[in-house]
């Protein structure tokens, strides 16, 4: 059976884990709740696979399976570890350990990419069919009675005669 990417490997936690940033209480602030009240931190293992589970997978950040925990949960986590730098650290750990175990020939690196125009685009297509103003033809009664709300037609009286 084949291996699912986003299940972290104990090598892998092992290297991940010691970068994983820690919130410390700030001794200056004081707070409503004695330190270790309320609900236990979700296994940071976890969250992390939940969210190369998103990653990998592409779904919404509230599709996420419980067995990661909860979706509000990972995706803070994920933002406060991206805003601390975490994701970086990882992507940096490793490249020096593929530099250590295959070298990285870094006097020779190339970028690919492509630029072209889109096909069937610009001038000679014409302008868009939104801007084109399609003309139909509206008679007096085809506008007064056929596309008005009920509540705006107006009602034909018969004269007497």
């Amino acid at each position: 059976m084949a291996r699912k990417s986003w299940v972290l490997s104990d090598e892998f936690w092992g290297q991940a884990e010691p970068l994983i940033p820690r919130r410390q209480r700030d001794p200056q602030q004081e707070y409503l709740r004695i330190p270790g009240g309320g609900r236990k931190r979700v296994d940071d293992r976890a969250i992390l696979s939940g969210i190369f589970y998103v990653l990998r997978t592409g779904c919404h950040w509230n599709a996420v399976p419980g067995q990661f925990g909860s979706s509000s949960t990972i995706h803070r986590r994920f933002m406060e570890w991206a805003e601390a730098g975490f994701f970086e650290a990882l992507w940096h750990a490793g490249l020096a350990a593929y530099a250590e175990m295959d070298g990285i020939q870094w006097e020779r690196q190339c970028i690919d990419g492509a630029m072209t125009k889109a096909p069937l685009g610009g001038e000679a297509t014409g302008p868009s069919p939104v801007d084109r103003g399609k003309k139909r033809r509206q008679t007096a009664s085809h506008h007064r009675w056929r596309w008005t709300p009920v509540s705006h037609r107006r009602v034909r009286r018969q004269s007497a005669g």
